[in-house]
Order: C-alpha cells, then sequence, then structure tokens
C-alpha cells in the first residue's frame, strides 16, 4: 500500500504562482511513476501532469504546458507541481496519484493504483 499526503493548495489571484508537494509512504517511491490530476466542479478529473520514476521522462497536459512544471525527489519521498502564471480555469481540486508501473508515463485514471485526498485550488480573476 501507498500513502499520498497533498499540500501547497490556496487562493491566488491570476498570473500567480503555487507549488503543490504530494508525499508517499509505504513503498519505494523511486519504483513508482507519479501524476497530477485535477477536477473542477462538474467536470471529470484530468491528468495534468505525469513523470516516471527516475524523473528523467515528464509530460504535461496541453493546458498547462509551459506553465506548470512536475518534478519529484526521491530522496525526500516527494513529488511536486509547479503552478505559473496560474488563470481562473485553473480551479480545481488537485489530486496526487501513483503507479506502479514506475517504468512508463501513464495518462489514464485506471492506470493509477493509490490516490490521495486532493487539495483545493482556487484562482481568483
Amino acid at each position: 500500500q501507498v500513502q499520498l499526503v497533498e499540500s501547497g493548495g490556496g487562493l491566488v489571484q491570476a498570473g500567480g504562482s503555487l507549488r503543490l508537494s504530494c508525499v508517499a509512504s509505504g513503498r519505494t517511491f523511486g519504483s513508482l511513476s507519479m501524476g497530477w490530476f485535477r477536477q473542477a466542479p462538474g467536470k471529470e478529473r484530468e491528468l495534468v501532469a505525469t513523470i516516471n520514476w527516475s524523473g528523467g521522462s515528464t509530460y504535461c497536459a496541453d493546458s498547462v504546458k509551459g506553465r506548470f512544471t512536475i518534478s519529484r525527489d526521491n530522496a525526500k519521498n516527494t513529488v511536486y507541481l509547479q503552478m505559473n502564471s496560474l488563470k481562473p480555469e485553473d480551479t480545481a481540486v488537485y489530486y496526487c496519484a501513483a503507479s506502479n508501473g514506475g517504468r512508463r508515463l501513464w495518462v489514464r485514471i485506471d492506470d493509477y493504483d493509490y490516490w490521495g485526498q486532493g487539495t483545493r485550488v482556487t484562482v481568483s480573476s
């Protein structure tokens, strides 16, 4: 089992920045592929970014490309999502997820085995 705890959400003005963190416990973090998803009110959960076990491969959704960066620190069992130039449409609950298939990048919700409880991000205009 893997436990994931997100932090770093909050209220920010458009154009501002936030950094989300997700700390994992319960299994060797370095073997996991990690992802950030988000779910806005009334919308389906969608992939924001994903990173493989080593951090050598990453993927960001087109909607956040150039503004968001995913990274990880395996020594700290932590994955980050740096969010810059935030827009009101980025408002959502952000979820951290982990997949046992650490060597690949995973883009589907069903590819992930463990989920955090979510952290809320609100971007005001």
